[in-house]
């Protein structure tokens, strides 16, 4: 193929991931996300200062939705070093940018200074701009929010603090999404989800994991901060070995077909199904399908069939030599003709073409 369209087996893996870390107050939530790699916090919550001095890292604390910009371009000029930006929070900056267009596009304000309809579709395109010029500069985002109550029937659900409908597009966007929360004594992070609040794994990550203690009682620091640098590198290795399953998957499947086509007749076809429907043979996603389906395509070009009952391909027949035409008794043989018998011994020249002597 060209060098614009990809088969799924010459896909990379994602490098860079969007995760966003929500949950109940004081549970460590920004602390969580200062643990990604080689960070700069985006403190649109002017909360940086609670963080505990042994795992501050580097922040920007914006005073207009403009300055945004300007920060990014200067990690992308001064710090290079940089893998990771966090919002804090999510739902902060997107109060910065409705306070930007209501100032530089009156239009798309209500009378009481909130966001119109329009405007709240441009901070849709802005948010949505937003994390796609991260994911194209190679950037982890770690979006932090606090939790909402929502009520279905008689139950409660956790959802994300997000205004609007950007939820939706914040959470289509995202590769996974936890949930913090206090268990007993316990800081605990969950990516599935539940009856009781939304969550989302995509790195077959477990249902619940304690988040480790990294500061004591007394404030002290009593550990590397480092869970979500963890958590990016499991997501890193799953994306790499599905890339190397779908590779192993394409070769697969072409060994396969290359198989079935060799096949002349229906023990051929019953040796290979019995060989691909053992469960050692080690099928790839829907590999075992497709086998099933070129036998029965062969099968069909050969002319065999399957036989339910006895559960193997049969025929068809080999076609039967032609017969030799049976020869005639003697008793049957076609009587000499009348003039010849009838002709005297040395007559026999009038067979050949010669005329007979004249009597004299």
């Amino acid at each position: 193929m060209g060098n614009l369209i990809k088969k799924p087996s010459e896909m990379q893996g994602k490098r860079n991931i969007a995760v966003l870390i929500y949950g109940q107050p004081g549970a460590g939530k920004t602390t969580l996300g200062e643990s990604a790699p080689n960070p700069v916090l985006f403190d649109y919550d002017q909360g940086a200062y609670r963080t505990n001095g042994a795992h501050q890292v580097p922040t920007f604390s914006p005073q207009s939705w403009e300055q945004t910009a300007q920060a990014i371009d200067e990690i992308l000029q001064e710090m290079p070093e940089c893998e990771t930006v966090i919002i804090d929070t999510v739902g902060k900056m997107l109060d910065y940018m409705s306070e930007y267009i209501v100032r530089t596009d009156p239009k798309k304000a209500k009378l009481d200074g909130s966001l119109s309809l329009p405007g709240y579709g441009t901070r849709k395109q802005m948010f949505i701009d937003f994390i796609h010029r991260m994911q194209m500069l190679g950037k982890n985002v770690v979006f932090v929010a606090h939790e909402r109550e929502e009520k279905r029937g008689e139950e409660t659900v956790k959802r994300p603090e997000i205004g609007g409908s950007s939820a939706n597009d914040l959470i289509k966007e995202l590769d996974l999404v936890g949930y913090v929360q206090m268990i007993g004594s316990e800081r605990t992070i969950s990516f599935n989800p539940t009856e009781q609040f939304y969550a989302k794994n995509t790195c077959n990550l477990e249902p619940f994991m304690k988040l480790p203690v990294t500061v004591d009682r007394n404030g002290v620091a009593v550990g590397n901060n480092d869970f979500m640098a963890k958590i990016i590198e499991r997501f890193r290795a799953s994306q790499e070995a599905k890339a190397k399953l779908t590779a192993d998957f394409d070769r697969l499947v072409a060994d396969i077909n290359e198989r079935v086509e060799a096949c002349e007749n229906a023990d051929d076809l019953n040796t290979l199904a019995a060989e691909f429907g053992a469960p050692e043979f080690g099928h790839i996603y829907n590999s075992k399908l497709l086998a099933g389906q070129a036998l029965r395509d062969k099968a069909a070009a050969l002319g065999a069939k399957w036989n339910k009952v006895k559960k193997c391909y049969e025929g068809p027949e080999p076609p039967k030599p032609a017969e030799a035409p049976a020869a005639e008794s003697p008793e049957k043989a076609a009587p000499a003709p009348a003039d010849a018998a009838e002709a005297p011994a040395g007559s026999a020249g009038l067979f050949d073409g010669q005329k007979a002597p004249e009597n004299a």
